[in-house]
C-alpha cells in the first residue's frame, strides 16, 4: 500500500488501516519511529488506555502511616539539633 505526500507534508492514511486501528475522522493518532526506521501508527485513545499512569505503581505503597506533625517535622529537619 503506498500513498503520496502532498505539499503540506499529509498523506491519506489506507482505509484497511485506519479500519484495523479503529481509526474515525476527528480521532488523535500517535506516530513514532522505531529502532529499525519504520513509522509506526496507533490510535492515540486506545494507546492510551493500555499505558499505565506511571503513578499508579507507587499509590498505596507506603508502609508508615505518618502523622502530620512528624512529617512536618521531618521535612522542616526540626530534630532538635542546633545547625
Amino acid at each position: 500500500m503506498s500513498t503520496t505526500l502532498t505539499v503540506k507534508g499529509q498523506v491519506t492514511i489506507p482505509k484497511q488501516i485506519r479500519d484495523a486501528l479503529g481509526l474515525r475522522p476527528g480521532m488523535p493518532v500517535d506516530f513514532a519511529v522505531n529502532r529499525e526506521g519504520q513509522v509506526v501508527i496507533q490510535n492515540a485513545e486506545a494507546a492510551a488506555r493500555t499505558q499505565p499512569d506511571r503513578f499508579e505503581a507507587a499509590r498505596g505503597k507506603a508502609d508508615i502511616k505518618w502523622r502530620t506533625q512528624e512529617l512536618m517535622a521531618l521535612l522542616r529537619d526540626d530534630t532538635g539539633h542546633d545547625t
